[in-house]
């Protein structure tokens, strides 16, 4: 991946949540191309450091530094990436979502308005709900109106994409770029942190290796077969490169879907973890637990419509290729 040159060689790019999943894979990458990029993130006592543990990082910050950080340093900063999130869609405390997910990209929002700074921030496929409404990010604020997401972490997602669309739709300050990236189901290394929240590839990759038999949750909507719920399935790499390529086209901005435009089976996620350690898993399902139920997304899709309008011409991996690539990184 080519380095990103529309930084001058003394700027700076944050990355939040840049030693998680997402954050982490686009940290070490634009490290890895020579961008000077500082990493907010908790780390606590865990494991989470190795995940950025090869980049060359100008600095790292705690969250609840960021907003003074960032003034002392105004005047280098270029871009923030904000991939820091409350992403879990069990979290009961509603307040968490608000303070983490709402009022801090809210707060950088508009910091990099005023500061004529760029950002790029973690939005959701959560957003669309049941997907009653469609899976188009070429949303107006009436459209986005019409979106009812399923859990208090797609909702505080939304709230956020509603708002920055309203302010760019009523020519009020916006950052100079910016894009909101709604994320399908992301994969790939250095998620082992997230626990429950952990893809499905994770989770499954060392029951499969073992010749045990695989739990699957059952449908509970007679048009779907136990098993056969699909989702959009984007490998992280993928992710990156999208990111990337934003930072790369300052001229770009708005809501993006970053899936592949290809809806797949959890059964067909099963065959590629199989097919990726060489084993022919066996499948039960299961009950669903009745707290997942009510939100539960049947079939989600990335309508990539708008991204190749815009001129993104990369191409995805395949669910296959993508479980292939980051498994064979594990064995």
């Amino acid at each position: 991946m080519p380095a990103v040159t529309s930084f001058s060689g003394d700027d700076l790019v944050v990355v939040t949540g840049g030693a998680g999943f997402i954050g982490s894979n686009i940290a070490v990458e634009l490290a890895r191309t020579g961008g000077r990029v500082v990493v907010c993130d908790r780390f606590r006592s865990g494991e989470k450091w190795r995940n950025v543990a090869a980049a060359g990082l100008h600095d790292i910050i705690r969250p609840d530094g960021l907003l003074d950080w960032l003034e002392r340093h105004s005047a280098k900063v270029a871009a923030i990436v904000h991939m820091g999130a409350i992403s879990s869609t069990t979290e009961k405390n509603v307040d968490r979502f608000i303070a983490g997910n709402i009022r801090l990209t809210l707060d950088l929002w508009a910091w990099c308005a005023l500061n004529a700074v760029t950002l790029v921030y973690a939005s959701s496929a959560a957003t669309y709900g049941d997907g009653s409404a469609g899976f188009s990010d070429e949303k107006s604020p009436a459209g986005l109106a019409a979106l009812r997401p399923l859990n208090a972490y797609g909702w505080s997602k939304h709230l956020v994409d509603r708002r920055v669309v309203d302010d760019a739709t009523r020519g009020h300050a916006t950052p100079r770029q910016w894009a909101g990236l709604k994320f399908f189901n992301v994969y790939g290394p250095n998620e082992t942190h997230k626990g429950f929240m952990q893809s499905l590839v994770t989770k499954l990759y060392p029951v499969v290796q073992a010749g045990e038999t695989v739990a699957l949750f059952k449908s509970y909507d007679p048009s779907w077969p136990d098993g056969g719920q699909l989702r959009d399935f984007i490998y992280v790499k993928d992710c990156v490169a999208v990111v990337c390529w934003l930072l790369e086209h300052p001229e770009i901005s708005g809501l993006f879907n970053v899936g592949t435009g290809t809806a797949r089976s959890f059964v067909d996620l099963v065959g590629a973890v199989g097919a990726a350690v060489g084993n022919v898993p066996n499948v039960r399902f299961i009950d669903m637990p009745d707290e997942l139920r009510a939100q539960y997304q049947y079939f989600t899709c990335a309508d990539i419509t708008k991204l190749r309008r815009c001129g993104y011409d990369g191409e995805f991996y395949s669910l296959e290729d993508g479980v292939q690539d980051y498994l064979g990184q594990l064995s």
